[in-house]
């Protein structure tokens, strides 16, 4: 970390001395509380600019001289309001404000160029019509806030792909996912638990299958990700020898998709099945109250299908350029995963995130689908909603197979598989 404050600090002393001339990306955090000036002097070339991790509490009104502006990050800063002058910058694909304390979103401050708006964990109550004024948005976040509505204007999002609504306010399911949001032609990853409407019920499902944090000895560092880290572990179940787990401490009390124990108990009531990666269960007594989960040990062998999407694919992962399967291959992947969606299905749970980033293979093409932050309980007494979140993981499984079909030796060897999806 001082490391990486040194580094930021020498960037601004170059920015400040005209150094940084036909720069595309600026990165700075380091303690700022005002917007360095500055920054105009490389308005003709400037596309990304970083400044999350400082203090700031506003931005410049002239904002738009950044002409060239497409990526804007100003995460884990000050902001109590997003800053109008944001919407006049009329080339911006891109804004990130997580985490800073951000109560109102004025109407003008959002450009209607955006594709990918991140507001995850602040505090905004509302956000303004002109939302369904960004006919290009693919992505939204508003992960931690405290909506109880949505604006009627957000069905006009019509390419609206991914959304994220969970650990927010809403009382009812209908007012978080309501008719006109589920209509949208290509929404295909959704997050909406933890929320009042869902705390019961979650509530209960993650108390389930507690294992004592003394009956467990950490060992080497797995990997690490967005919400948590994942640790080597040997679990000392009553007079049985030890038994080799894996173990994934939320960093945390809020997630990119929501909340710690929101994923705790749909990775519980999931059960198993030979595509999921599984849980053991829920850390109970860690002694700083972390919260936690005791999974399985991934078989040796397996490797993520692709890395997670780019500023530039925004809901598209990305895969080695490489990257080829052989039409065996493809169809053990499309059908595990298929298996264990429908699995989840039956279980009352969507995933919200199925993804090639969170789909562990190995060489034959054996899969196991991961990651339950974006998962939630489906309503068991509206069945349209029911059907429009389960047809929403289905269209997220079509994207998949589309993606494995573009790398097959067999272009068509999927053709049947995609054919069964019922959209």
């Amino acid at each position: 970390m001082g490391g990486d404050a040194a580094a930021a600090g020498d960037t601004l002393a170059r920015l400040r001395a005209g150094r940084l001339q036909g720069l595309q990306r600026l990165d700075l955090s380091c303690g700022l509380t005002e917007f360095p000036r500055e920054i105009f002097a490389l308005a003709d070339t400037l596309e990304v600019l970083n400044l999350t991790g400082n203090a700031m509490q506003a931005l410049p009104d002239d904002l738009h001289r950044l002409h060239r502006l497409r990526v804007l990050f100003c995460s884990d800063n000050r902001f109590t309001e997003l800053p109008a002058s944001i919407g006049r910058c009329t080339q911006l694909d891109i804004v990130g404000f997580k985490a800073n304390a951000i109560e109102h979103v004025p109407e003008a401050a959002l450009p209607p160029s955006l594709r990918w708006l991140i507001l995850t964990d602040n505090r905004i109550a509302s956000m303004p019509d002109s939302l369904g004024r960004c006919p290009r948005m693919q992505k939204l976040m508003l992960a931690g806030n405290r909506l109880r509505t949505l604006p009627a204007a957000l069905a006009d999002c019509r390419q609206l792909e991914l959304l994220r609504l969970s650990a927010n306010a809403f009382e009812r399911l209908a007012d978080a996912l309501p008719e006109r949001l589920l209509a949208l032609p290509h929404l295909t990853w959704l997050a909406h638990a933890g929320n009042p409407y869902g705390d019961a019920h979650e509530a209960q499902a993650a108390q389930a299958r507690p294992i004592a944090w003394s009956t467990l000895k950490l060992d080497a560092r797995l990997g690490e990700g967005a919400s948590g880290v994942i640790r080597a572990a040997q679990w000392q179940r009553d007079d049985a020898p030890p038994q080799s787990v894996a173990v994934k401490l939320f960093k945390g009390a809020m997630t990119s998709d929501g909340l710690p124990r929101s994923e705790m108990a749909a990775s519980i009531a999931a059960g198993t099945h030979p595509q999921l990666v599984g849980v053991e269960g829920r850390i109970d007594g860690h002694p700083e109250g972390t919260q936690g989960l005791v999974m399985p040990i991934i078989p040796p062998g397996h490797r993520v299908l692709a890395g997670p999407p780019s500023l530039a694919s925004c809901t598209r992962d990305v895969y080695a350029d490489d990257q080829r399967f052989t039409a065996e291959q493809a169809r053990r992947i499309a059908r595990g995963v298929a298996s264990a969606l429908a699995h989840l299905h039956a279980r009352g749970i969507t995933h919200g995130d199925l993804y090639a980033h969170n789909i562990l293979v190995d060489d034959d093409g054996h899969a196991l689908l991961s990651d339950f932050g974006a998962a939630a309980f489906l309503p068991t007494d509206d069945a349209p909603r029911r059907a429009a979140l389960e047809r929403m993981d289905r269209r997220a499984l079509g994207w998949l197979f589309e993606e494995l079909a573009q790398r097959c030796d067999d272009p068509h060897a999927l053709d049947a598989d995609r054919a069964a999806i019922s959209l």
